[in-house]
């Protein structure tokens, strides 16, 4: 009995396998395709590194203001906290007022991390 069971759990996860290696197969293919078809001329113009068709000018190890980091990683974590409150939307009426409050002390934390940030001035630009 528990081979058939096995069985059927292993019958359940052949299309995600299945997927997998089509996927697989997809990626090595093109990959072989390209680099078998593709040109091969290597030349100065073609090895200089290119951005928006605007020629390259000066050093790409200037360095610049760790601020623009802060903020970008300050963003990327904020924007994750927010995306925990999309689940308890979805189920405010079943989490009832213990969810409420939950969800209240969760957004304490975050308005009270913010606060902490701007207090350090780390949103400030000199």
């Amino acid at each position: 009995m528990s081979f058939l069971i096995a069985e059927s759990s292993f019958l359940t996860y052949m299309p995600i396998l299945f997927m997998f290696l089509a996927s697989l197969g997809f990626v090595v293919t093109s990959m072989f395709a390209t680099h078998k078809l593709g040109p091969k001329k290597k030349s100065e113009v073609k090895n200089e590194s290119f951005e928006c068709g605007i020629e390259a000018q000066g050093n790409a190890r200037t360095p610049f203001s760790i601020k623009y980091f802060l903020v970008a990683i300050l963003f990327v974590l904020f924007d994750v906290e927010v995306i925990f409150m999309y689940p308890w939307a979805v189920n405010f009426k079943q989490l009832g007022l213990v969810g409420l409050i939950e969800m209240f002390m969760f957004m304490g934390f975050l308005v009270i991390g913010l606060l902490y940030i701007v207090k350090k001035g780390a949103l400030k630009w000199d």
